[in-house]
């Protein structure tokens, strides 16, 4: 580990001196990366009408599928995903219904025990690790950018989005369990890379998986660099320059080194440390930031049903603002929606592949809790409150993202940060530490994400680690320095895109998955008897 922080300090270092002398170092990182940017954005957002990227109408219209073909999972399991995370059906794992001395499937009732034990992190843990992956800025930043950009009814596309995601990750984490790999030290190696190179291959289409899984890799190390870190980098930026009145052209560039260290010496430690910290992180900033919401919320009780109002209003009108109405404000919010939790997209599943248990489905129910948490939840709080504060007529909708307030450009958690401001006493202090540990946290998992799609491509020795944890902490400082535009477009991109060959894995692979689920049902019914 040592090693590895003097390789991360050594490699900063030029950066740091570079950013004190050369003034601009922002604008130049912004200018090489933009164009970049701009053109994977432009192949990945194909249209198939104007507005409406082929991806989106993929990625709803499967939640859709899968919502209908489980029966509804999203609500018919919701109590007990809960009671999965809480434990309550642990025992599954180490014991067998009855006095027989098989368990289901046929399993020696003294090696279930042993067989549980595959895996690094508990449930809780291992939901804490993916949940981190997903409340993050796009929660605080993103809901204001669909705001912005939509307009109130964003907001209600959005939490459709996010029920109807449920489902989908649903799918994905449970075949992310089924088809994982245990190495000989215990380490778990799981993810749509596996079950789309072994189930594919198990259904007669080898070459098929082998090219999906690679290309997968290749998205989600590309998702890691943009949407779950660069990103993240860039908003806690934002938010940190804002409080302490940073006006330098290469303030951002510092922030980002500063950045890149705290997370390096995290990441280092492996999926156990990642777990150990987001499982304290993100339960504490999460219950803080609602608390916040509600407080904000309740004071304002009375303007709640019409925020509630417009919300549902503007979802369904043809003359919506800016964003070329309902079909508009509908992509806006799904877009931002899609983008918060990722259902679909395939990344959950290589952390909840890590998780102790026997059965598969156990981890895909305690997997459909992400989207409610992150959409559902959060994402409506943050929504509510920048409406609240826009009663006042702060701004205008339906802008390119950005909006003027009192003369001055806000932008992403800027947005947040002043609605926020408005009601709570120096929030902006608060606003800002909640940012800057979405954002760490988020990094933190998506760079075990990144890792696991780069061992899969290049081999799992330690120098391929490093390689790769040097180059995720390289985009720590391309984010914090770039332009907000560039960054999302390029993180939109990269994490969408791996919603293509995820999406074949799922389509083919399903079946399966409804057989686990009746195994894992079975198993806790056989308990109760």
């Amino acid at each position: 580990m040592k090693k590895g922080l003097f390789a991360l300090i050594a490699l900063l270092m030029p950066v740091v001196t570079f950013a004190q002398e050369e003034m601009g170092l922002d604008q130049k990182i912004d200018q090489a990366f933009k164009p970049i940017s701009d053109f994977i954005s432009g192949i990945i957002f194909f249209e198939v009408f104007e507005g409406a990227p082929f991806v989106i109408i993929l990625l709803v219209c499967s939640a859709l599928f899968f919502t209908l073909y489980f029966g509804f999972p999203n609500i018919r399991f919701f109590g007990k995903a809960i009671n999965v995370v809480r434990g309550k059906y642990d025992h599954v794992d180490h014991t067998s219904a009855g006095n027989n001395n098989l368990a289901v499937d046929g399993d020696i009732k003294d090696t279930i025990a042993d067989e549980s034990k595959e895996g690094e992190v508990t449930h809780f843990q291992a939901l804490a690790t993916a949940v981190s992956g997903t409340v993050g800025n796009g929660n605080i930043a993103g809901v204001a950018l669909a705001i912005a950009l939509g307009g109130p009814g964003a907001t209600f596309w959005m939490v459709v989005c996010g029920l109807l995601g449920m489902s989908s990750k649903f799918v994905e984490c449970t075949l992310g369990v089924q088809y994982r790999d245990i190495g000989e030290d215990g380490t778990v190696y799981g993810g749509p890379m596996y079950y789309l190179s072994k189930g594919l291959k198990e259904k007669g289409f080898a070459m098929l998986g082998k090219i999906t899984a690679v290309l997968f890799a290749v998205f989600c190390i590309g998702g890691s660099f943009g949407g779950g870190n660069a990103a993240q980098s860039n908003q806690a930026t934002i938010v940190l320059k804002e409080l302490m009145g940073w006006e330098s052209t290469s303030a951002g560039a510092i922030i980002g080194v500063t950045l890149a260290v705290l997370v390096g010496i995290i990441i280092i430690g492996g999926i156990k440390r990642i777990a150990s910290v987001t499982e304290k992180i993100v339960p504490f900033m999460a219950v803080l930031y609602l608390a916040a919401c509600l407080y904000i919320i309740l004071s304002n009780f009375s303007l709640v049903d019409n925020a509630f109002a417009l919300i549902f209003q503007e979802a369904f009108d043809p003359q919506a603002i800016g964003v070329g109405g309902v079909i508009g404000v509908l992509l806006v919010g799904f877009k931002r929606a899609a983008f918060s939790n990722e259902a679909g997209a395939g990344s959950a599943s290589i952390a909840h592949s890590a998780v102790k248990t026997k059965y598969s489905a156990s981890e895909g129910l305690v997997a459909l809790l992400e989207p409610f948490i992150d959409t559902v939840v959060i994402c409506t709080m943050t929504a509510l409150v920048i409406i609240i504060y826009n009663f006042g007529g702060n701004f205008d909708y339906g802008g390119e993202g950005s909006v003027m307030i009192d003369g001055v450009a806000y932008e992403g958690a800027g947005i947040t940060s002043k609605a926020f401001g408005q009601y709570i006493p120096y929030s902006n202090v608060f606003l800002t530490i909640a940012v800057v540990l979405f954002a760490v946290s988020t990094m933190i998992s998506w760079s075990y994400y990144g890792l696991q799609s780069w061992k899969f491509l290049f081999g799992r020795g330690k120098t391929a680690d490093l390689t790769y944890k040097l180059l995720f902490l390289g985009f720590v400082v391309i984010g914090a320095a770039a332009s907000m535009d560039s960054i999302w477009g390029f993180s939109d991109a990269m994490i969408f895109a791996m919603v293509f060959p995820n999406m074949i894995g799922l389509f083919f692979l399903f079946p399966i998955v409804k057989k686990e689920l009746a195994r894992y049902l079975s198993a806790i019914k056989g308990t109760k008897s």
